[in-house]
């Protein structure tokens, strides 16, 4: 998915300042939803060449999953990860017929199977039952790839004091620095950050980084402890997220959200800057497993900006992204995820052309109704857009009318870089973790809550915004009412009221 700077990938969803005026154009169109077939993008690898796929049971239990993972053996593939609380098992093959022949090993198991990708793996599992080989040690380590496109970061030179705190704007404006006078958040609040990993050094976040929970998902989907694994690599875009939701009020530089929250490493962002659906997966499912309270999510699942329901492989991955994120809410988990960076209205999209993003090119595809950014668009996800210093929707954020949950500062927001840095970076990667933050604050305050009535506490306590016009007067006009209209869903984002 890429994080949500540029607009396709967004690998985390997020854009610099200098990248603004690159993302103007977009590469969705905004005419009225079309209910037309999407068109098909085959992913046909030739024998030989190591692809990966999300296989869905039929039912979700451990029977079903062992018989799925006969199928995919039986297929010949090979058996990345299996989650048998949601019936998903991740495989990788080389055959370029394992998708029709699954659906004959494996049949009244296997509910459907798809490509999770369109390039060919470069993270392949190693080990006896591999037929390719020893497979690859890791990635392009130092090519400093962007994440969903991002660009620089802007830096901002430290002065040693938490005085930096004056020039977080975004904290009066959603009222995070009244809320904690009342509390600044519980240490047995748990944040997932599923991103490009966390730099366990800086001042303002090493206290609060639990590195017990901390996790790698990039080596296929698998989750991976090994010491460094969920460390930031080539993007600091993970970093600058974490900052947001819960830097320590310590004296140095900036205070978070939530400023004395845990923060657990959750990294699905390889160093190449792709989010595939298997590290997805993995994260949602981790933080299940591990009792976190709340993730954030800023990015869209790679290698499609939207992933259509009447496309095979696509609406297998949709399926196997849904049962992860459900799961997830079932075991207690609130999830907040950045609306995207293209600057198009969820209502109207007709065409994608920039997708798939791991392709030598992109097909100009139509899409219709039928085509959501995941994981944004999942049920049950809070979705958030960005707003300016001025209150004004962001020209780059995406919009739409029932998709958006609720808005929050997204422009030149000033948080942490690695090696004990700060930079200001734009995008709705940068808008999503102040609600992340504030979901913290509010769990921490009452902990009784589910993910449902904390999104529905989330809703009313926004401070109800009527339309205006966006900054720089571009991209779709906003529709609605000042309870719930295009731009803010059901408002702004208020950190005081959710402690209350």
């Amino acid at each position: 998915m890429r994080l949500l700077t540029r607009h396709r990938s967004l690998r985390p969803v997020v854009c610099t300042v200098a990248a603004l005026g690159m993302i103007l154009a977009g590469t969705v169109s905004a005419n009225a939803a079309t209910s037309e077939a999407s068109t098909p993008v085959p992913v046909t690898p030739p024998d030989g060449t190591v692809m990966s796929y999300v296989v869905n049971t039929g039912q979700a239990n451990p029977g079903q999953t062992r018989k799925a993972e006969k199928a995919v053996t039986d297929a010949g593939g090979v058996v990345v990860q299996s989650w048998p609380e949601i019936g998903v098992v991740i495989a990788q093959s080389d055959r370029a017929a394992f998708r029709d022949t699954i659906k004959v090993t494996g049949r009244n198991v296997v509910a459907s199977v798809g490509a999770t990708r369109t390039a060919e793996v470069k993270d392949k599992v190693t080990g006896a039952q591999a037929p390719w080989g020893p497979g690859s040690s890791g990635w392009n380590q130092g090519k400093n790839k962007p994440v969903n496109g991002d660009e620089p970061t802007t830096p901002v030179p430290a002065d040693g004091t938490d005085a930096r705190e004056s020039e977080q704007w975004d904290m009066t404006l959603i009222h995070s620095d009244q809320a904690n006078r009342i509390t600044d958040g519980s240490r047995a609040v748990l944040v997932g950050v599923l991103d490009s990993g966390i730099d366990p050094n800086h001042p303002d976040l090493k206290a609060n980084i639990d590195v017990a929970d901390s996790v790698n998902c990039t080596a296929g989907g698998r989750p991976d402890q090994a010491e460094g694994g969920w460390y930031p690599t080539t993007s600091d875009h993970g970093t600058h997220v974490a900052g947001t939701i819960a830097a320590a009020r310590n004296g140095v530089g900036i205070v978070g959200v939530a400023p004395n929250v845990r923060l657990a490493s959750v990294k699905v962002v390889n160093d190449d800057g792709f989010i595939y659906p298997e590290y997805a997966i993995c994260g949602f499912m981790w933080a299940a497993n591990r009792g976190m309270d709340v993730t954030n999510n800023s990015y869209y699942i790679d290698p499609f900006e939207f992933w259509c329901d009447d496309q095979p492989d696509q609406a297998a991955v949709r399926e196997a992204i849904a049962r992860a994120v459900n799961w997830s809410s079932g075991k207690g988990v609130v999830s907040a995820a950045a609306a995207g960076n293209s600057g198009i209205d969820f209502t109207m999209n007709t065409t994608d052309a920039g997708s798939p993003n791991d392709a030598p090119a992109p097909t100009v595809r139509t899409i219709n109704e039928g085509c959501k950014d995941i994981p944004a668009q999942v049920p049950g996800v809070v979705t958030v857009s960005a707003i300016t210093q001025t209150g004004q929707l962001a020209y780059f954020s995406n919009r739409g009318l029932g998709h958006i949950d609720v808005a929050a500062p997204g422009y030149r927001i000033l948080s942490t870089i690695p090696n004990a840095k700060y930079g200001l970076k734009s995008g709705t990667s940068m808008a999503s973790p102040h609600v992340a933050g504030v979901l913290a604050l509010m769990k921490s305050a009452h902990p009784e809550l589910t993910p449902a009535q904390m999104v529905e506490k989330l809703r009313a306590d926004a401070t109800k915004t009527p339309c205006s016009a966006p900054q720089l007067n571009r991209g779709p006009a906003c529709v609605g009412t000042t309870e719930l209209n295009s731009y803010y869903g059901y408002g702004i984002v208020d950190a005081l009221k959710a402690v209350q």
